[in-house]
C-alpha cells in the first residue's frame, strides 16, 4: 500500500476498514505515543497505561469494519483511551493492588492535585453531584465519605446489611461519574474521581 500524505488518516482508516494490516501498523506507529501518554496522565501507572494502549488498538482492529472515515481518528482513539482508563479506575475501587499503584503514581503530583481539588469549581460540582443522588443513597455516601464511618457502622446505624451499603456506595459512585460526565470538563472528572477513590 502506498500512503498518500494528502489524504492522511482518512486514507489509512479507509484501508484499515478493508483489513489492510499495513494501514493498521502505520496508525499504530503514529498514535501509540499519544495514546500511551494520555493513559499515563490519567492512571499514573506505566503498566496500566501499557495495558490500556494494547486494548485500545486491539479494539480498533477488531472493530475496523465499523470505523467512520469522516471522523477524526486521533480524537476517536483518545476517546477509547479515556474510556478504558476510566474502566481501570472503576476496577480500582475494588482492587487494592490497582489502587495502590495509582496512588503511588500520584504521590509526585499530590500538592498540585490537592490545590486543584480544593478550588471553588471542584467544591461546587462535588456538592451538586452528591445532591443529585437519591436520598437514601446520598445518606450512605455522606456517612462513608464525609463522616468517615465504616460500612459496618453505617450498616448498624441504618439497620441495613453491609452488602446493601456496598451496593449503595457503588451506585453512588456510578451516579456521580455520570453526573460529572454531563456537567464538567474531563480534567475535573478525573480529579474528583481520584479524590473519591483515594479516600476509600
Amino acid at each position: 500500500m502506498r500512503y498518500d500524505a494528502k489524504r492522511g488518516d482518512k486514507f489509512l482508516v479507509f484501508q484499515l476498514k478493508q483489513g489492510n494490516e499495513k494501514a493498521f501498523n502505520k496508525l499504530y506507529e503514529k498514535y501509540l505515543s499519544d495514546s500511551y501518554h494520555f493513559a499515563l496522565s490519567i492512571l499514573k501507572s506505566k503498566d496500566h497505561a501499557q495495558e490500556v494502549v494494547q486494548e485500545v488498538f486491539l479494539k480498533v482492529w477488531i472493530n475496523r469494519e465499523e470505523l467512520d472515515t469522516t471522523k477524526n481518528f486521533k480524537s476517536f482513539l483518545l476517546t477509547i483511551t479515556k474510556n478504558l482508563s476510566i474502566n481501570i479506575l472503576t476496577k480500582a475501587t475494588n482492587d487494592l493492588n490497582i489502587k495502590n499503584k495509582i496512588y503511588e503514581g500520584l504521590e509526585t503530583q499530590r500538592s498540585t492535585t490537592s490545590e486543584y481539588i480544593l478550588t471553588q469549581e471542584y467544591e461546587e460540582i462535588r456538592k451538586r453531584a452528591i445532591s443529585s443522588l437519591p436520598e437514601g443513597r446520598k445518606k450512605v455516601f455522606i456517612m462513608a465519605r464525609e463522616e468517615g464511618k465504616s460500612y459496618q457502622e453505617i450498616s448498624d446505624e441504618l439497620g441495613i446489611s453491609i452488602n446493601t451499603v456496598k451496593t449503595q456506595m457503588k451506585k453512588a459512585l456510578e451516579s456521580i461519574r455520570f453526573y460529572l460526565s454531563k456537567n464538567s470538563d474531563i480534567d475535573l472528572i478525573f480529579l474528583l474521581f481520584l479524590h473519591i477513590l483515594l479516600k476509600k
